[in-house]
């Protein structure tokens, strides 16, 4: 797909002079490269997970190392992405204002920032947790940055749904801070996140399709119609609400998580089902509301994961 018909800022013109990168901008700006939000939702993740390892509290140092650090690893593959990144962010809207592109953080800048990170969380994870947990951080950061951002992404419409792994890492981290290894259960909530992944971001790429159309970015609604995403979207939850009620049966969770488990992944399902009809019926605009699966997807998860960590107080 071409793209340079398209008419647009370069990245980094503005902000380029001392004078035009006040200090305290400036700090935000670093902040704003690890994607802080994006973070929020993997720390979502990882905390309930050493309740479970736990079977009741953790040390709290090492749940706040733990968070410390793997906000450290994320922003320093989130800072990468945007470095790898940085020239279709300039043509996306939804992306126009990221710190590489406005000129707040030079390139070079935001390279070093990004290898930094990753290095001092790396330290930081095998000094003062384990080595196991910094080997799967460090693993977690380079499939982000090298699988999904530079390999995957502008390739192939199963960018999400194989780069998501990277994303699913947390759980396996929070585990073995706890435990120094990995059991079934990780593997189940790892699962859990594999499959919620593409159901969960394909709504909003159907939303900015257009923003990835225009860069040549191949996500799965630019390449498929609203109908066929639909469908994978459907199928994917399934999948996702059958693997997460393994984890009762097999005797690491109880009568509420299960409880949980299955009320949200019932109206999950709702949810998932009615776009799709929606989408077969050729509903499109605004009244596809493919977002609400989107935000129904954040709730989903932090349910889902809040229920992992109360669990082990109800047995």
């Amino acid at each position: 797909m071409c793209v340079t018909a398209v008419e647009s800022r370069p990245a980094g013109v503005l902000g380029t002079s001392p004078g035009h990168r006040p200090f305290g901008a400036r700090v935000m700006a670093f902040v704003a490269l690890t994607k802080p939000r994006i973070i929020e939702l993997l720390l979502i993740t990882t905390v309930p997970v050493m309740f479970l390892a736990e079977q009741g509290v953790p040390q709290l140092w090492l749940v706040l190392a733990t968070c410390f650090g793997g906000y450290l690893s994320a922003g320093g593959a989130n800072a990468l992405n945007m470095y790898i990144d940085r020239d279709i962010d300039a043509l996306m809207d939804r992306t126009s204002q990221r710190p590489l592109v406005t000129g707040m953080v030079s390139p070079r800048e935001c390279l070093a920032f990004g290898i930094t990170l990753a290095v001092v969380s790396t330290l930081f994870f095998g000094l003062l947790i384990n080595w196991l947990s910094a080997a799967l951080a460090l693993g977690a950061l380079l499939f982000y940055v090298v699988v999904y951002t530079m390999l995957l992404k502008r390739r192939t419409a199963q960018n999400i749904v194989w780069g998501g792994i990277a994303g699913c890492m947390p759980v396996l981290i929070g585990w073995s801070a706890v435990k120094n290894e990995v059991s079934w259960a990780a593997v189940i909530l790892f699962l859990v996140i594999f499959f919620w992944t593409p159901p969960h971001y394909w709504p909003l790429s159907m939303k900015v399709k257009e923003d990835y159309a225009r860069v040549g970015v191949p996500m799965l609604p630019v390449v498929a119609g609203n109908k066929a995403v639909a469908r994978q979207i459907v199928l994917y939850s399934w999948v996702m609400v059958a693997v997460s009620l393994l984890l009762t049966p097999l005797g690491y969770t109880g009568w509420f998580y299960t409880a949980v488990a299955l009320a949200a992944g019932g109206w999950w399902l709702w949810e998932a089902h009615a776009l799709h009809a929606r989408a077969k019926a050729g509903v499109t605009g605004t009244k596809l509301k493919e977002m609400r699966l989107f935000h129904w997807s954040i709730t989903y998860v932090s349910l889902l994961f809040v229920a992992v960590a109360v669990d082990p107080f109800l047995r």
